[in-house]
């Protein structure tokens, strides 16, 4: 296949370097992760205060789960960001900062997410051999989406809108599943420490039916909320294997694969950035508060050199994964 992209990213990168877009953002980091553990406090304040604050318990029990939602998704996209190096240049230091929001606050793995998703993920974008992100549901989304498996075959849109549900479940199962085979006890440890510090305390204080309350609140509405900004980044986007993958330039795999999202600074916000795809996978060291800038660049620039520039509404992008799995 011939590339169809011409490799003058260096022209791009330049631009958005001049305009500083490319700086870390150690300040504004460290804000929101102070941020964070602020309204974690808050949590455990109304935790432990609850007979003498509540009167409504039930009720409460639901506003405090979402409330909980929003510091746990935006743990997800601070520890993200960390991890890309958005907020300081120290990998070292870096993951160290990332362990209270991926293992204390998520009971998740950076180094499994480090691995998965930093080094195979945005180097071999939705190449077969590589992208694992693209395996899902008997590899529906690949070039050879016949698929093996007769009840998946049958069932594909309830597993796979319904497994929305089960993403932050499905996360820490495989967060576990690689520290454990990696050997990596101290990380293994910080996790552990997510039931007592979270649960424990909200079990312990909580009447029981009101601790639940905010158990499933937290787990069935933060599920869906990461799954259904994850699958509109790459699903039903162009698949290569890794012979074709290898042959294309930097600019050319990560425009091609990626879909990003119109909309403001709301639907910015709602995908944590994520709604910036294209412009994420071509500077993942770009700090999330800039991306939108950086989208607007991007976007003139491929209008300049008449290059295809994959952007659809949130509603185009899952109508796009849907007819994706039609045809498995």
């Amino acid at each position: 296949m011939s590339t169809i992209y011409p490799d003058n990213f260096n022209e791009l990168k330049a631009e958005v370097r001049a305009s500083g877009l490319l700086e870390r953002v150690p300040v504004r980091g460290s804000i929101e992760m102070i941020a964070i553990f602020i309204s974690l406090a808050i949590v455990f304040s109304i935790v432990i205060n609850w007979s003498t604050l509540v009167s409504n318990p039930h009720l409460t029990a639901f506003g405090l789960g979402l409330f909980m939602v929003v510091i746990f998704t935006r743990s997800v996209f601070v520890s993200h960001d960390i991890l890309h190096l958005q907020y300081f240049k120290s990998k070292s230091l870096s993951f160290k900062l990332s362990y209270p929001f991926s293992a204390l606050i998520l009971s998740t793995s950076s180094s499994w997410w480090d691995f998965k998703h930093n080094v195979n993920h945005h180097t071999w974008c939705n190449v077969v051999e590589k992208d694992e992100d693209i395996w899902a549901l008997d590899g529906a989304f690949t070039p050879n989406n016949k698929g093996n498996n007769p009840f998946l075959k049958k069932y594909k849109h309830i597993v796979f809108w319904g497994a929305m549900f089960f993403m932050y479940g499905a996360f820490i199962a495989q967060s576990y599943s690689f520290v454990m085979k990696r050997k990596l006890w101290g990380e293994f440890t910080l996790m552990l420490m997510h039931i007592p510090l979270i649960w424990g305390t909200i079990f312990y204080f909580l009447p029981l039916a009101d601790a639940f309350i905010v158990l499933l609140t937290l787990n069935f509405i933060l599920s869906p909320w990461l799954a259904f900004g994850f699958i509109t980044n790459h699903l039903g986007c162009e698949v290569f294997d890794y012979e074709e993958g290898k042959k294309f330039s930097w600019m050319e795999l990560q425009m091609r694969t990626s879909r990003s999202l119109k909309g403001g600074f709301l639907v910015h916000w709602f995908y944590g950035g994520l709604n910036t795809q294209i412009e994420h996978h071509l500077f993942p060291r770009a700090p999330r508060f800039n991306l939108l800038k950086v989208q607007a660049m991007t976007r003139a620039f491929a209008k300049k050199h008449n290059l295809t520039y994959f952007e659809t509404t949130p509603t185009d992008a899952y109508i796009q994964i849907n007819d994706a799995l039609k045809e498995y």
